[in-house]
């Protein structure tokens, strides 16, 4: 029986500003499999994101697969309807002075502003979503006024209202002090009892939990490790992917770093 990908990709190169991002990926991700993809900065991640969402391109090889949703051609639309993607630029689109609302109420729309002439079903829709989100008290603040968690946490709200089959978080904790981080770790993992598949990208182990049941270590633009969390969440692997001294312990899908001063990585 074929497994149900919604990526597939065999032998895939890009190259952005006349650098090879990506060399001779193969990778595989199934629906309804929650998967996190760590690495350091430079390691490939992104651009594997840039890919998925057409903003770079595969170099056409004979044995090159590439296919999105099934499909090799996909249109742009359709794309965006079906796969969101939360990252750091997102925020650079969006006025301070916008109210959390509307800006939930744009994702229906795919826009970062407010929405005219609005219909009582999109603003029950958004309401009802926020709601179910835990997210209402803060429907009436201004985007600007928010903590750096809360944004971010608003941010995969708005992504998530118009119901994609994916949702890719590329780096949400990043430049999160500990409280914010803490708190998009949390609301993450609630979002993982909704009906969408989540691709995780990190450079950050503490974000790997017991909902990711399948980590993929990215180092120099190639994939070195993929498994699960028992399989491939070892020290030996964590310090080769970061090229680093540490010790890592892990209970129930969390995982703590503990410095070394030697060369044991077992």
């Amino acid at each position: 029986m074929k497994e149900n990908y919604w990526l597939e990709i065999r032998n895939v190169s890009s190259i952005k500003n006349d650098y090879e991002v990506v060399k001779n990926l193969s990778l595989n991700l199934k629906f309804k499999e929650n998967v996190i993809l760590i690495g350091p900065n430079g390691s490939g991640k992104s651009s594997l994101i840039e890919l998925i969402n057409r903003n770079i391109y595969p170099i056409l090889k004979e044995s090159t697969i590439f296919k999105i949703l099934n499909k090799e051609l996909i249109n742009i639309w359709e794309l965006r309807k079906k796969i969101s993607t939360v990252n750091t630029d997102i925020r650079k689109r969006i006025k301070p002075d916008l109210k959390v609302l509307d800006l939930i109420i744009g994702g229906l729309y795919g826009k970062y502003c407010k929405i005219e002439y609005l219909s009582k079903l999109d603003i029950l829709l958004a309401k009802n979503h926020m709601q179910n989100m835990k997210l209402s008290h803060l429907s009436q603040k201004y985007f600007g006024h928010l903590s750096e968690g809360e944004k971010q946490i608003i941010l995969i709200s708005r992504a998530l209202i118009a119901n994609p089959e994916i949702l890719i978080l590329d780096e949400p904790i990043a430049n999160l002090d500990l409280k914010s981080k803490f708190y998009v770790i949390d609301k993450v993992n609630e979002l993982s009892k909704i009906n969408t598949t989540i691709l995780c990208t990190t450079h950050d182990i503490t974000s790997i939990t017991e909902i990711y049941s399948r980590i993929i270590m990215m180092k120099d633009r190639t994939i070195i490790y993929d498994g699960t969390q028992k399989e491939v969440m070892t020290t030996k692997n964590i310090n080769k992917l970061f090229d680093i001294n540490i010790k890592i312990t892990g209970h129930k899908g969390n995982w703590n770093i503990q410095r070394k001063l030697n060369n044991d990585y077992k």
